[in-house]
């Protein structure tokens, strides 16, 4: 079966972290052998290269075509004017793409179904292109684009003109299913297919405490893993240290807030309790969620945070906010603890909780290991034949 995956959250060469659950639930799909595919990751368009223009050089050394995980990945280019450019996403992603899918079913690249991941824009232009092309589609919704971008009206009229011509649609939680049946999506359309961990990459450490002593790791540790920015939070685990005297923080992520939350820590006194690490690759970072004592996920929306399972996979709890799909995940003791309150006390209150009935680290690993990505990914598969069925 010939899949094409659509979206503009996956890797690059550029990005190599940018939509990095993505690229591993395909990868998952692919190893079982029974689907091709081809993804078409459309990126801004941007003339100049230059370091000294950030991040919109930064997708301009994009390459239009390279191979990922096996597989072929085109960027095409589309333009995103400033202002009104969430207004009109979809139609200019579609416009975009329309031209490299076509070359792709020209050279032969016959696909069944489109794969689409983020609901908006990218989901409605999967549509758009999918009733140009007269092949189904199917839609995933993973968080921000329903908790967040459906609040605006016109994005919102779009999403639902995109469920009623979707094939199926995927959330990765119950509670975000039912935000998008909030909104008006049917509810019989949507399968909550929760994502997966990658059980071989993420793994207990062999000599833990070797890792810890070269990394600069002592005392009790907190972890906490997310892009630079007010949602993630981490200023409130910055603010939790104060109750929580000889625990240490590392940060793990980039963003806009760097300087704000360097600034916080040196404000309240933390310079030497935290430290921000930037981006890391995934096996650096396994290695400090395994170095680490616990995760915390401070932030104020998620769908489902994957970052939480990798870390129990690691065999560190977790202390989470009770957003979204999160308290689907930590349901056990050997999980973690749901913070009372998403605040600096919250933060605070979890994590001596968590002390205080610490998990054996193999307990923890042992609760991971149910989520495997095999079942999303018989499932998964089912959706598309399914949609490729009723097209035929």
């Amino acid at each position: 079966m010939k899949i094409l995956t659509f979206t503009t959250l996956f890797p690059n060469a550029a990005k190599p972290h940018h939509g990095i659950f993505t690229q591993t639930a395909l990868k998952d799909v692919l190893q079982t052998g029974e689907i091709e595919t081809v993804v078409v990751a459309p990126t801004p368009w941007f003339p100049f290269k230059g370091q000294q223009f950030g991040s919109y050089g930064v997708f301009a050394r994009i390459p239009r075509e390279e191979v990922r995980i096996g597989a072929r990945v085109l960027h095409p280019r589309y333009f995103l004017p400033p202002k009104v450019g969430m207004n009109i996403a979809p139609f200019l992603l579609a416009h975009a793409a329309k031209r490299a899918v076509r070359r792709l079913m020209n050279e032969g690249f016959e696909f069944d179904v489109i794969d689409a991941h983020y609901f908006y824009p990218d989901g409605v232009a999967a549509v758009m292109l999918g009733r140009h092309f007269k092949k189904p589609v199917v839609i995933s919704a993973l968080g921000t684009d329903v908790n967040l971008i459906a609040q605006f009206p016109l994005p919102r009229r779009m999403m639902l003109w995109a469920s009623r011509h979707a094939s199926a649609i995927v959330t990765v939680s119950e509670a975000l299913k039912k935000e998008l049946m909030n909104i008006g999506a049917e509810g019989q359309k949507i399968h909550t297919l929760r994502n997966g961990v990658d059980l071989a990459l993420f793994r207990p450490l062999d000599d833990r405490e070797t890792v810890r002593k070269r990394l600069g790791i002592s005392g009790f540790a907190l972890l906490s893993v997310g892009n630079l920015v007010a949602l993630k939070g981490h200023d409130r685990v910055i603010e939790a240290l104060s109750q929580l005297p000889g625990v240490h923080l590392w940060i793990a992520g980039s963003g806009p807030d760097d300087a704000l939350l360097r600034k916080l820590a040196a404000t309240r006194g933390m310079e030497d309790r935290v430290r921000l690490l930037g981006a890391l690759p995934q096996e650096t970072l396994r290695e400090y969620y395994g170095a680490c004592d616990a995760l915390v996920l401070a932030s104020s929306r998620e769908g489902w945070a994957n970052v939480l399972l990798e870390s129990m996979a690691c065999g560190s709890p977790v202390v989470a906010s009770r957003v979204g799909g999160t308290p689907e995940v930590v349901t056990s003791p050997a999980a973690g603890v749901l913070m009372p309150s998403n605040t600096a006390d919250g933060v605070a209150l979890a994590v001596q909780a968590l002390r205080d009935n610490y998990p054996s680290r193999a307990a923890t690993r042992s609760f991971a290991e149910q989520f495997s990505w095999a079942e999303t990914t018989r499932r998964k598969i089912q959706l598309w034949k399914d949609a490729a069925g009723k097209a035929g």
